[in-house]
């Protein structure tokens, strides 16, 4: 038996057009994609900003020192905690959450 949110969906799916639900289809990829993998948000902890997991290294400051020049071999001799899959999440979250990311790197040049 459907969900009564599920059939208002299914009600709602035939009223899209075709670029509507292009458009669904991205934002329930984007909902069921594990875009956070390896990364959290512990309150406390570095502003509660997104941090690689095991580490206190901020996703802010890796995209900032990759802006700045640095390669991911570069971010791995630099940071011995970190392994290369930390980077690939990194990055993910970074196409996912640029915005909150560009707001953090906007707050901490400020300080």
């Amino acid at each position: 038996m459907q969900s009564s949110a599920l059939q208002k969906a299914e009600a709602l799916l035939s009223e899209l057009s075709p670029a509507d639900k292009a458009q669904l289809i991205k934002w329930a990829f984007n909902d069921l994609s594990d875009a956070s993998a390896g990364i959290e948000k512990t309150p406390g902890v570095c502003g509660g900003s997104a941090c690689i997991v095991r580490t206190r290294i901020p996703v802010w400051l890796l995209v900032e020192a990759q802006k700045a020049g640095a390669s991911d071999a570069d971010l791995l001799r630099s940071y011995p905690t970190l392994r290369a899959e930390d980077l690939v999440n990194a990055w993910a979250y970074y196409r996912v959450n640029k915005l909150e990311i560009e707001a953090e790197i906007l707050e901490n040049e400020a300080v």
